[in-house]
C-alpha cells in the first residue's frame, strides 16, 4: 500500500493532471481541429480561434490563479471539508449521479454507469490511487 501523503499532496496531484489534461487536450484541438474534452466541446461552441499560444496563456494564467486560490484558501477550505462524512457525500453524489444517468440515457446508460463504477473502484481495493490511473485519459486524448 501507498503511504498517505495528506490532502495537500491529492490537491497537488489532481491540479497537476487536470492541467497536463487540459494542455494536452489544447494542442490535440489544435494539431486535429476536434474537441477531447467537454470544456473544450463548450469552448469550439463559442467559436473562439484556435491560437494556440493565447490559449496556452490562459490554462497558464488560470493555473497561476489557481495555485494562488489554493495557497490562500486551501487550509480552511481542508478544514471544513474535513469535517464532512465522506460517505454521506458519496452516497448522495452516486445516487444523484445515477438519477441524471437515467434521466438522460435511459437503462442502457444506467448499465454503463454500473459498469463505470465498478471499475472505478478496483484502484482502491488493490492499493492504489486513483489520481495516478488518470493517465490512460491521455492517450485516447493523444490518439
Amino acid at each position: 500500500m501507498l503511504p498517505d501523503r495528506g490532502p495537500r499532496a491529492f490537491v497537488v496531484a489532481s491540479s497537476g493532471v487536470s492541467t497536463a489534461n487540459t494542455v494536452f487536450a489544447l494542442f490535440a484541438l489544435v494539431a486535429l481541429g476536434s474537441p477531447r474534452t467537454g470544456v473544450l466541446v463548450a469552448l469550439e461552441e463559442t467559436g473562439v480561434p484556435h491560437v494556440l499560444p493565447v490559449l496556452l496563456a490562459s490554462v497558464a494564467i488560470a493555473a497561476a490563479a489557481g495555485f494562488v486560490l489554493v495557497v490562500v484558501l486551501g487550509d480552511r477550505y481542508l478544514a471544513v471539508v474535513g469535517r464532512v462524512d465522506t460517505t454521506v457525500v458519496c452516497l448522495a453524489v452516486l445516487c444523484f449521479l445515477a438519477v441524471l444517468v437515467a434521466a438522460f440515457t435511459g437503462t442502457v446508460g444506467l448499465v454503463v454507469f454500473a459498469a463505470s463504477t465498478v471499475v472505478g473502484l478496483v484502484p482502491g481495493r488493490f492499493g492504489s490511487r486513483r489520481m495516478s490511473c488518470m493517465g490512460v485519459l491521455l492517450v485516447p486524448l493523444a490518439l
